[in-house]
This record gives structure tokens, sequence and C-alpha cells, in this order.
């Protein structure tokens, strides 16, 4: 079945708003300890608008992101609390909180083609000119 365009422009900026609010939620408003330096890199809203995929980026090691995965668990209600009040609407979706580790694995694929890059150069030997 097609689905409509206005139905999936609406999830889009929902699934927008929300990573808004939740990234404004957990840089300044959350004061668990566990939870470190966190950025919410996307926010998939499922087809029913029921439940929602929040994929962030931990700045650390595997120990401190799953430490600062276990404090946004512990607090998954409160941030679905204030995602109502905020964005005025009668239910926040359920949170998934997923490790999302995009940005180091396109570092870490740039950085191989940069050195493989490099090393197919041709080597010219001092004094001769490139043709």
């Amino acid at each position: 079945m097609v689905e409509k365009r206005g139905v999936k422009y609406h999830r889009g900026r929902l699934g927008e708003a929300l990573r808004e609010e939740i990234e404004t939620l957990v840089e300044g408003e959350l004061a668990d300890p566990r939870i470190g330096l966190v950025r919410v890199t996307a926010v998939h809203v499922a087809d029913d608008g029921r439940s929602a995929q929040v994929l962030v980026d931990v700045d650390g090691d595997d120990r401190e992101a799953e430490r600062s995965l276990e404090g946004l668990l512990a607090a998954k209600e409160y941030i679905r609390h204030e995602l109502v009040e905020r964005l005025r609407r009668r239910r926040a979706p359920e949170l998934y909180f997923r490790l999302d580790r995009s940005e180091r694995e396109k570092a870490r694929v740039e950085e191989l083609l940069a050195r493989a890059k490099k090393r197919m150069k041709p080597r010219t030997k001092p004094g001769e000119k490139k043709a």
C-alpha cells in the first residue's frame, strides 16, 4: 500500500520535534550522573506513532555509553511526560533508546579511504617532473 505524502511528512516533522525536545532535556534538565555527553542524532517514529526509536551518540568508551543508556532508560517516563507538556500532545510515543555509532563508523571509513588514497598516489623520485 502506498503511504500518503501528508502522513509521511507529519511523521518526519514529529520526529524532528521529538529529537529537538529530547536533546534539550538531556543536555540541560536531566541531573542523572550516569548520563554523560549525549547527542540525540535521530528519532524514528513508527508508522502508528505509538513508539519511537531514539538514536543517541555518546562521547566516551563503551562502558560510558552503557551507563548513559541506563540513565536514559531510568529517565524515560520523565522525558515522555515532558514531551506531552512541551509538544501539547495527548500522548507521547514509547521511547526506545539505541546507541548510534554511525558517526564513528563514518570517520573510520573516511580515515581508511584517506590512507588508501595516500598509498595509491604514484611516487615520483626527487628531481623528476610529474607527467
